[in-house]
Parts: structure tokens; C-alpha cells; sequence
């Protein structure tokens, strides 16, 4: 667990505007357009913690539609109260289990992923729940538009190694890999730092990150 419980996000997050209801959620696929009142692309983070990064992202983008996707209420009440501070009309929220994905977006709907510091889920009895494993990545292929990418950033190279590892079982390719992401000027600009990226290239910790996508 990533933060202590807190008292009432459940019930705040339940009556929050800027977050899906869960009853309508069996609604969603096919209707994000619909939803956000545009044909915009769809960018989603799943697991997207406090939500500076998919804010960030919505802001700077205003011609993109977001939904950050969080697990757990006394995470994504922090979000809430972001959006609350400063709206935008492009971004959603869903508090959901990441394996549900292909229940809330439709084949084709999804433009790009981004996995920011996933859960590492380290014991080997466990690496089905890892998002960048080859189980999730055969969800995300069904939802994700052909041609279109997935961009996953840790700082756990155990886990890296992992991911990397795991795109070929499931028919995917590498476009971009780095073990350093701050080094490298180019695949840093436009970047843009989570809670978790800030604290651990603090500490002097490398950043990984690829850059993948479905095979044909």
C-alpha cells in the first residue's frame, strides 16, 4: 500500500465529478469520444498515483482527452483535490483495478499507455499482476489503436529487466530503451516527472524507461 488510509476518500471520490462512477463504468467502452465531447486521442495512465504527471500531461496538452486509472481511493483523492484546485475539462478519472482495463475501453479506443513506477510486485509467484507483463500487455493490445505506443518508466531494474524480457513473448517491440533516462537529452525532452521519478532521481537513481508497441 502506497499511502495509509484515509478517512472518507471513498465516499469523496464516489461524489467527486471529475471521477467515472463505478456503476457507469460497463458504459465507457466505445463512448470516451462521447464522453469528453470530442474526437480527441486518448492518453491513459494506469496506476497513476497522486496524478501530477496526468495533470501535468492534460494541462500541456489541452488537445488530448486523460484518464488516470488508480487502484486505490486514499491515492486518488489526491487527484481529486489536484483537479479540484485547477480544473480541465480533458481529464477523467477511474478508480479501478487494472485488470478490469478491457471492461471501460473498447478495441482500437486508446491512442498511447503511459506505466509510470509500477507496482513491482517482486515475488516471482506474483509476475502475472506486474503491469508490464506479458498478461497485461495482451490487454492492452485489444484496446490500444493499431500503430500505437506504450511508454513505461521505473527506477527498479530488477523490474526493467523484466518488462524488457517480456515484450517479445507477447509480440511486441522495443521502438526506444534507456537505463538512464536523465542522460539522455533527447528522449528527455518533454518529459515530464511523476512524484515518484522526482524522489528517485533525488536519491541518484537511474530512470528506465521503453518505448514498445504491438507487433502486426
Amino acid at each position: 500500500m502506497r499511502l495509509r488510509n484515509i478517512t472518507g476518500s471513498r465516499e469523496a471520490i464516489a461524489g467527486s465529478p471529475y471521477v467515472v462512477p463505478e456503476a457507469l463504468m460497463c458504459q465507457c467502452p466505445g463512448r470516451w469520444r462521447e464522453m469528453f465531447g470530442n474526437g480527441n486521442p486518448i492518453h491513459i495512465e494506469i496506476g497513476m498515483g497522486k496524478g501530477k504527471f496526468i495533470h501535468t500531461m492534460a494541462k500541456g496538452h489541452p488537445h488530448i482527452n486523460y484518464v488516470g486509472i488508480e487502484k486505490y481511493s486514499s491515492v486518488l483523492i489526491r487527484a481529486v483535490h489536484k483537479m479540484e484546485a485547477e480544473e480541465l475539462p480533458n481529464l477523467k478519472f477511474l478508480r479501478m483495478d487494472a485488470e478490469d482495463i478491457g471492461k471501460v475501453f473498447g478495441a482500437g479506443e486508446v491512442d498511447r499507455i503511459y506505466l509510470n513506477f509500477s507496482d513491482p510486485w517482486p515475488k516471482d509467484r506474483h509476475a502475472k499482476r506486474r503491469l508490464p507483463s506479458r498478461q497485461f500487455l495482451a490487454r492492452f493490445r485489444v484496446i490500444l489503436k493499431p500503430g500505437s505506443r506504450l511508454e513505461f518508466k521505473t527506477d527498479n531494474r530488477e523490474l526493467f529487466d523484466f518488462a524488457l524480457e517480456e515484450l517479445s513473448p507477447a509480440g511486441w517491440a522495443a521502438d526506444e530503451v534507456t537505463y538512464d533516462l536523465h542522460s539522455d537529452p533527447r528522449l528527455m525532452e518533454g518529459n515530464v516527472m511523476t512524484e515518484y521519478e522526482e524522489k528517485f532521481s533525488c536519491l541518484g537513481n537511474p530512470i528506465c524507461k521503453y518505448i514498445s508497441r504491438p507487433g502486426q
